[in-house]
């Protein structure tokens, strides 16, 4: 037996290029890097059983043949790095190719014995498995890093839709120093086909020049989610969009960082709007909302009436009933469980509680629409202002609407529906009074459920707010069936 301490030898190619030069270079191609393919090349060039194993002696590609622990041990550690056994008819030659995890060893073995050509193609194989093995390493560490970076965004933004400001702040400030600094940021969803999303998210970063947080949603396969405070990002995504045919932009309004899920429906809602526009790019307007047209004062007593028994819990029991409410009335339990990072069950157990302790069923819309005006009204009119006493007199949900103006807007919402002869107004109201299910309207107007989704689709465009997904667009259009009596108004325990 003979040992070698310094290192694989470094030959130079044959004069004239040998055959077996070329056809090992062939597996240093993009589309030819495999270790196991290597192995066995060698093989079958130099006639010869090959194993590759790690220094535990998991074999990692070939066949496994008998060697002497203490040598492959002493390969493993780095004492020697190659050697060469003969005898009983059988000839071994043994390199330790180095790797950035762990040492590895390739051993030969053949019957005959090793000339010159045999060794230099052990020797040349051996550097192109280190090299291998090097760049997998290499790979493969820095796909971790990238999934550690992406889990550590959606950790932050999940942080954010619970408005849990201080701890995103916290999380961020070590890889992104000052990214949340901001007291507001705007949110943005960058839609397009799933299959694309991995190159969509690193061209969100390099378009933002990561000064921005860019998130797969967690809940929309072709979804990216990017949160900013620089104005410059609106202007940095709309040129991305316009490079790519297939692609869509939606963005919130400027809103506090603790009202990133507002931002978020937002969002969300514009991309609606964005599919029917030529540039395909849509900001949520910031259209007339019935709670603007209503009296604040009278709106706080009312909202915090509504929400009343939710105050007897405690506060971090509240504030996470409160954050659950608002995302699950806005997306279905699975996708409100992925923006969370918690489990369906969790969610609908905490839906469930919300829904017994102020006495409604979730399962009537018109109870879903009047419970998330409650809850936009105490993020968004309580902001900075001081607390209603919920014993003092107010209208209740029927003296909110009765206002002159919310019926004024009511009626102008739900009238554009009227130049459609096909009385989609009609379909509209049906379809909301039975829980928006499409297949029990249908039997109600006696039509075909197909008929029904269709008026649905063409009612969006003319009411400019997404139906066929609960959420606000779909609420404000239920508050407007409300206000103008085409629907019964739902009995709340607050109330």
């Amino acid at each position: 037996m003979a040992g070698r301490r310094d290192g694989i030898r470094r030959t130079p190619a044959a004069a004239g290029d040998p055959t077996w030069a070329h056809e090992l270079l062939e597996h240093l191609r993009p589309a030819g890097r495999d270790v196991r393919r290597v192995v066995d090349w060698l093989a079958g060039t130099v006639r010869a059983e090959v194993s590759l194993q790690d220094a535990a002696g998991t074999l990692v590609a070939g066949t496994r043949l008998p060697l002497d622990p203490a040598l492959v041990a002493d390969l493993g550690s780095g004492r020697v790095a190659s050697a060469a056994w003969d005898g009983d008819g059988c000839h071994q030659r043994l390199v330790r190719i180095g790797h950035p995890a762990q040492a590895c060893v390739l051993a030969v073995s053949r019957t005959a014995p090793f000339d010159r050509d045999a060794s230099d193609v052990v020797t040349h194989t051996a550097q192109v498995i280190e090299l291998l093995l090097t760049a997998h390493g290499t790979t493969a560490a820095g796909l971790r890093l990238r999934r550690a970076t992406a889990d550590l965004r959606l950790a932050i933004l999940q942080l954010l839709m619970v408005e849990d400001t201080v701890a995103a702040r916290r999380v961020a400030a070590g890889l992104w120093p000052g990214l949340l600094d901001a007291d507001t940021a705007c949110v943005y969803v960058v839609e397009s086909a799933p299959d694309r999303r991995e190159r969509l998210v690193v061209e969100c970063l390099d378009t933002t020049r990561e000064e921005a947080l860019v998130v797969r949603c967690p809940a929309m396969d072709g979804h990216v989610i990017v949160v900013s405070p620089r104005e410059s990002t609106a202007s940095d995504l709309r040129s991305l969009v316009g490079r790519h045919p297939d692609t869509f932009l939606g963005g919130s309004v400027w809103q506090s960082l603790a009202r990133t899920a507002t931002a978020y429906g937002q969002a969300v809602s514009a991309l609606a709007v964005a599919r029917f526009r030529a540039d395909r790019t849509a900001v949520y307007a910031e259209r007339t909302h019935p709670e603007r047209l209503m009296d604040p004062a009278a709106l706080r007593g009312w909202s915090a009436r509504v929400l009343r028994p939710l105050d007897a819990l405690a506060h971090h029991t509240r504030a996470e009933l409160l954050a659950t409410a608002r995302l699950g009335l806005e997306f279905t339990a699975v996708n409100t469980a992925k923006i969370l990072g918690v489990s369906r069950n969790t969610v609908r157990a905490r839906m469930e509680r919300v829904e017994s302790m102020l006495g409604v069923d979730f399962d009537d819309v018109t109870a879903r629409a009047v419970v998330h005006l409650a809850l936009h009204t105490q993020i968004n009119l309580l902001d900075g202002q001081a607390g209603t006493d919920p014993g003092t007199h107010s209208p209740g949900l029927a003296g909110l609407l009765a206002g002159e103006a919310v019926e004024a807007w009511a009626r102008e919402l739900l009238g554009r529906l009227d130049r459609d002869t096909r009385n989609v107004r009609r379909t509209l109201r049906a379809w909301i009074a039975v829980g928006c299910n499409a297949e029990r309207a249908a039997q109600v107007l006696g039509v075909h459920a197909q008929t029904v989704r269709e008026h649905m689709r063409s009612a969006e465009p003319v009411l400019e707010r997404q139906l066929l997904a609960s959420g606000t667009d779909l609420y404000e259009v239920v508050l407007a069936h409300l206000a103008a009596g085409d629907l019964e108004q739902p009995v709340l325990a607050g109330e």
